[in-house]
């Protein structure tokens, strides 16, 4: 589905169903304003932050079986990549790998370089990495290319629930 196809009161849902959660939750958070930008490494520039403090949010197919498909939400430091291996062993699964783009918005509520590192989706299982819910701050784009959100790791583990498990590698392994 091309980015235009993309309903854009579910958009502007999503943003909405983020901020009414965290202030439900009497969160503390701060929004950041900014150019329009979805690249973790150039929104991180323009937010200020190394990218470490980044949530990269990544929707994933997993293969479990010839008959059972499962779609995962995975959010690994900004400085890192998701480790499909890694993703792979922990759903016992014969592959995993990116989801094609009109699943994933479906699936997330966002278009790219928007999608939040929480799931409103019940077929979209969140899995983040231990070093996401250890950063005293986390950024990421909220649902939207020129708004995004700063919230400690802490908060977020207790507010989005994921699963927490090593998901990510180091950058420079990436092939």
């Amino acid at each position: 589905m091309p980015e235009h196809d993309l309903d854009t009161s579910s958009v502007h849902g999503t943003y909405e169903r983020l901020i009414a959660l965290l202030d439900s939750a009497g969160v503390p958070y701060r929004l950041v304003d900014h150019e329009p930008e979805g690249a973790t490494e150039a929104v991180c520039a323009l937010r200020g932050h190394p990218a470490s403090e980044a949530a990269k949010c990544l929707v994933l197919r997993v293969k479990v079986d010839r008959r059972t498909t499962r779609h995962v939400l995975a959010v690994v430091p900004g400085d890192r990549r998701v480790d499909l291996d890694a993703v792979r062993t922990l759903y016992g699964a014969r592959y995993a790998g990116f989801c094609d783009a009109a699943t994933a918005q479906r699936l997330a509520r966002a278009v790219p370089g928007t999608v939040l590192p929480f799931s409103f989706d019940p077929e979209l299982e969140l899995v983040a990495d231990p070093e996401v819910v250890a950063r005293p701050r986390l950024y990421f784009n909220a649902a939207r290319l020129d708004r995004s959100l700063c919230l400690s790791g802490a908060d977020y583990r207790r507010l989005a629930g994921p699963r927490v498990e090593r998901i990510a590698t180091a950058a420079r392994e990436a092939s």
